[in-house]
Formats: structure tokens, C-alpha cells, sequence
């Protein structure tokens, strides 16, 4: 990469990261806006669910609509989104900034890896996005810790005052190194439905959402199962969550070196391997030593298929329906809301029908599923190569190729 590339990275990793920070600062909060406000704790809980699906269903189609060139208004909206938030005395008032900052987090998203994609060589693709994606994993292990003492210390509001600060620095670089006149490709809305019923984007779409509800049926119940099974102190169980982030980071570098080189079809194996190890869980966790190895593995391999899952949905993109490129670097990190929601609901129904280490060996099967998925995408295109190959011999035989 070029300085002006690599400036761009660090902008879409800052980028990420303000977008990371404010969509999870709020879960180690619930408990003062409960107090707060005066209500349920369950209640604050469900802007979490409101975040998630706003960012499933508005992701998709308001990507459709929205150019690349409207990206620092979206930058805008989503710091104001912030600040009504932060200015919020009412839940409704709250429960509507979060929908309004989730859609424009997901757009953001999405255009910010397409303009990767796009102006990134070819063979550093990989590497940009997996930077990029970083933003989040990094978000989680610096952005949130420190968003959560600045809203202990000053009122949970004061987190979000600090979101719509970093979004104001986002805001500012984004202004000064993203390249002009990035427009995409306009498309209309019949072609960008046909991306979404297209049988290979369906089948791509279900492959991160497996692989990330196989760990979130694990990750969402970590804290009782740290707790219950492996008797860790109360007062260490942040340290856990902080290494867990910290190494779940060098998954996301390993998936940038793995787009690089054929990664949907190392991504079979990835599956096999995740399936092994959080299958591993049910028989490690019985010593507190050997529940952490299989954990740090768990964390090693949970988000290797970001990078590659992206390029993905923008090469089938490219095949299929060029005209809905935007809306295909949308898929991701929307797969991926899908995939927590899905987890995170077979992990709850396990723990209340089974025993809590359960939800090791069902995660293990979710993976198998992703891996199996992964194996007939796999297949589709090595026949789909196969028979371009052998339709470009055939005109080059009888020379009738144009």
C-alpha cells in the first residue's frame, strides 16, 4: 500500500472503532440507565435487541439507497444519534436514538468496506479489511473499558458524549483522506432485491452467521460458565473478557492473511476446527487451566472469516449483480448481527433445558453446519470455474470467442 492507502486504512479502522465503541459501551452500562431512569433492567436490556435488529433489517436497504459520497453525512447522523442519547431522560427518547445510530452504524459499515475494497490493490485487499475490521475487536478491548469508567464516573450519559467526541475525530480525518468522488455503482431497486434472493448469497449469508452463533451459544453464557463450571473469582472475570479480546484481535489479522489465499476454501477446515474446540470445552473445562486453553482458542479462530466472507459477498457481487456491490459489503457485518441473535437465543434456550456446559457441544454442531455450508459454496464455485473454463476452450476451438 501506498501513504495515502494505508492513511485511508487507519481512517476505516478509526472509523470502526467509534462505531464499535458506541454500539457496546451501553451493555456495561444497563445497570446505571436502570437506576436512572427508573426502570427494569430487562427493559434497558432490550435496546440491545433493538440495536441488533435495526442493524439486520435497515443495514441492507438503506445501503441500497445511500451513495459513498453521503458517508460524512452518515458520520454526522450517527455522532447526533449520540448525543440524543447522551441527552435522553425518557426510554423512548433513548430507544429512538439507539435505532437511528444502529441503521447508520450498518451503512457506515458497509461503505466504509467497499471504498476498501475498491481502492486497495488487489492483493492487499485482504489485509486492508482485516485492519478494518479490527476497529471493532480493538473497540471492545480499549474503546468500551474506557467509555464504561467515563460513565461510572460521570453518569452513564458521559459515554456517549465521549462516542460523539470520537466521532467528531472520525469525522474529521474521514473528511481529509477519503478519496472524492467514490459514487458506486448506481443500481436500481429490483437489481439490488435480485442480489438478496440470489441462491449464492443466501448460502454465503448463513456461513458467518453459523460460525458466529456456534460462539456466541458459548460467549453469551461465558461469565456463569466462568463462574459455575471453571470457579473463577468474581473479581478476575474482566480480566478473562480483556485477554479474550486481546486474542480474539489476531483472529482478525489471521483472517486477512487467510482472504489472501484461497480463504473460502481454507474456511471449510476453520469450521472443522472451531466445531473441535468448542466441543473441547465440554471435557477441558473440568480443570480451570485447561478450560482457559480451549477458551483462547476459542477466541483465536472466532473471527478469521471476516476478511474472507467479505471479499466474498463482493466478488459474487461482482459476478452476479455488479450494480449492488454496496449493498454486498453490507452482508458481513449484518450476517454477523444475525449470527450473535441466533447464538445468543440457542444458548438461553440450552442453559434453561440442559446443563450450562452444554452449550459447548451445541455450539460445536452450529460450527459443523457453517463448515458444511462452507464445503457446497466451495463446490458451486469450483463447477462454476470449471465450466467457464470449459466453455472459453470450446469457443477458442472453434474461434468464435469475442
Amino acid at each position: 500500500m501506498n501513504k495515502q492507502q494505508k492513511h485511508l486504512t487507519f481512517t476505516l479502522f478509526l472509523l470502526t472503532f467509534v462505531l464499535g465503541t458506541s454500539e457496546f459501551v451501553i451493555i456495561s452500562l444497563l445497570s446505571d440507565v436502570a437506576s436512572e431512569l427508573d426502570i427494569s433492567i430487562s427493559t434497558v436490556g432490550s435496546l440491545v435487541s433493538a440495536f441488533a435488529i435495526s442493524f439486520a433489517i435497515g443495514t441492507p436497504i438503506l445501503t441500497a439507497i445511500f451513495s459513498r459520497s453521503l458517508m460524512l453525512t452518515l458520520i454526522g447522523i450517527f455522532i447526533t444519534g449520540n448525543i440524543l442519547t447522551a441527552l435522553s431522560e425518557t426510554y423512548v427518547l433513548l430507544l429512538v436514538s439507539r435505532i437511528v445510530t444502529a441503521v447508520v452504524t450498518g451503512v457506515l459499515i458497509a461503505l466504509a468496506m467497499s471504498v476498501a475494497s475498491e481502492t486497495m490493490p488487489a492483493e492487499k485487499r485482504g489485509q486492508a479489511i482485516s485492519i478494518i475490521f479490527a476497529g471493532f475487536t480493538i473497540a471492545s478491548v480499549i474503546g468500551v473499558p474506557l467509555g464504561t469508567f467515563i460513565g461510572q464516573w460521570g453518569g452513564w450519559q458521559m459515554a456517549f458524549w465521549f462516542a460523539a467526541l470520537l466521532g467528531v475525530i472520525s469525522l474529521l480525518a474521514s473528511a481529509v483522506t477519503i478519496p472524492k468522488g467514490l459514487k458506486g455503482s448506481s443500481s436500481s431497486l429490483q437489481k439490488q432485491i435480485g442480489l438478496l434472493t440470489h441462491t449464492r448469497i443466501i448460502i454465503a449469508f448463513f456461513i458467518p452467521a453459523l460460525s458466529i452463533a456456534a460462539t456466541y451459544t458459548v460467549y453469551t453464557y461465558l461469565t456463569p460458565l466462568l463462574q459455575e463450571v471453571l470457579f473463577v473469582p468474581n473479581q478476575s472475570i474482566s480480566l478473562v473478557f480483556l485477554l479474550y479480546g486481546v486474542i480474539s484481535i489476531f483472529s482478525t489479522l489471521i483472517g486477512g492473511k487467510l482472504a489472501a489465499h484461497n480463504g473460502i476454501g481454507k474456511l471449510r477446515y476453520v469450521y472443522l476446527m472451531q466445531a473441535v474446540i468448542l466441543a473441547s470445552l465440554y471435557v477441558s473445562s473440568h480443570t480451570l487451566l485447561g478450560g482457559f486453553i480451549s477458551l483462547s482458542f476459542m477466541a483465536l479462530v472466532v473471527y478469521i472469516m471476516n476478511s474472507t466472507m467479505q471479499l466474498y459477498f463482493i466478488d459474487l457481487a461482482d459476478k452476479h449483480f455488479p450494480a449492488a456491490r454496496d449493498l454486498a459489503s453490507s452482508l458481513t457485518p449484518v450476517s454477523v448481527n444475525v449470527g450473535i441473535a441466533l447464538g445468543s437465543a440457542l444458548g438461553g434456550f440450552i442453559t434453561t433445558t440442559r446443563e450450562l456446559i452444554d452449550v459447548s457441544w451445541v455450539g460445536a454442531i452450529v460450527a459443523i453446519a457453517a463448515s458444511l455450508l462452507t464445503f457446497i459454496s466451495y463446490s458451486l464455485d469450483r463447477k462454476a470455474m470449471s465450466f467457464h473454463n470449459h466453455t472459453l476452450e470450446d469457443c477458442q476451438t472453434r474461434k468464435s470467442c469475442k
